[in-house]
């Protein structure tokens, strides 16, 4: 009987010694090292990626990751396919898993992935929606560690809109164990039953609409966009989020050897100044570069390997 695929949808849904498993693969990858002796060991697989949302870092760490580790990929726009002229998400995934070794879906519907991954024969990886960005963490946590190590009980501070990123951030603490402080307007606040969830699981999730009180001594700040693609009332949204900018003041309010950590794109001066986005404490760039490589250990694992 064939196996169940192993998807990569929520942090939530996979073990915490298998989070780690996929951190440290991405880790030997950078290093340039083989897997199970071989340097190119998706040879001959193929991903599958689907976009609905437009991409830079997704579609391009992705798309090199795969080919850098010998498999090949095919792009897919809902103009391109059926699924844009009536067919079904579940045939999709039926037919999809004929061609291909994996699906990657970046979607504004979590339904729609969920879906995807109900009915796919091969595993299905969130490349994000609304509801979480998992992959995005990942390069996160292993950003997060190249500078400071092991991430277990350190105190990370989320400051700004509780939006899908915060989510995934929570669902983290929850797997790798360090305290999770969430800044946030009361109007855009992070959701009630992943604070819930992870609270259950044993994290420490530290909840205030104060930023100052969130960064106090903290090991690392992270922010997001407060307008993502497609939301609306933009206005609105910026007069909750002002208080929320990190700039210079907010910044010293952290350890002395905190990092700044951002998952891009940035809008400079809105959620976070320039000064700090390209001051000493920020490691946007290696982050954004660790997409490539922590996805390698995503697509590895994805694959049983």
């Amino acid at each position: 009987m064939k196996s169940a695929p192993r998807h990569f949808l929520e942090l939530k849904e996979i073990a915490s010694a298998e989070l780690r498993r996929i951190i440290d693969m991405g880790a030997s990858f950078k290093r340039g090292e083989k897997l199970n002796g071989a340097s190119r060991p998706l040879d001959g697989r193929a991903l599958a990626m689907i976009f609905e949302k437009p991409s830079t870092r997704t579609r391009v760490s992705f798309e090199i990751a795969m080919k850098q580790l010998g498999g090949t990929v095919v792009v897919l726009t809902p103009n391109e396919m059926q699924i844009g002229r009536g067919e079904t998400i579940a045939d999709t995934a039926r037919v999809l898993s004929r061609y291909v070794d994996a699906i990657m879906m970046r979607t504004n519907e979590n339904q729609k992935l969920s879906e995807l991954a109900a009915h796919a024969e091969v595993p299905v990886i969130n490349g994000l929606t609304d509801h979480s960005h998992p992959c995005q963490l990942m390069a996160d946590i292993m950003t997060f560690e190249e500078y400071r190590g092991n991430i277990s009980g350190k105190r990370i501070a989320w400051c700004g809109d509780g939006n899908n990123m915060s989510r995934s951030w929570i669902e983290a603490a929850a797997r790798f164990e360090f305290e999770m402080r969430l800044a946030c307007p009361s109007e855009l606040a992070p959701p009630q039953d992943a604070i819930d969830w992870a609270r259950n699981e044993g994290a420490t999730i530290v909840s205030t609409t104060d930023p100052d009180e969130a960064i106090d001594g903290v090991d690392c700040v992270v922010t997001d966009t407060w307008v993502s693609m497609g939301d609306t009332e933009a206005e609105k949204r910026h007069n909750l989020l002002s208080p929320y900018k990190v700039d210079r003041r907010l910044m010293d309010c952290a350890a002395k050897d905190a990092i700044f950590m951002h998952c891009l794109p940035a809008h400079r001066d809105e959620e976070v100044t320039a000064e700090i986005l390209d001051g000493p404490q920020s490691v946007i760039w290696d982050e954004a570069e660790n997409r490539l490589h922590a996805q390698k250990g995503i697509l590895a694992w994805c694959m049983s390997l």
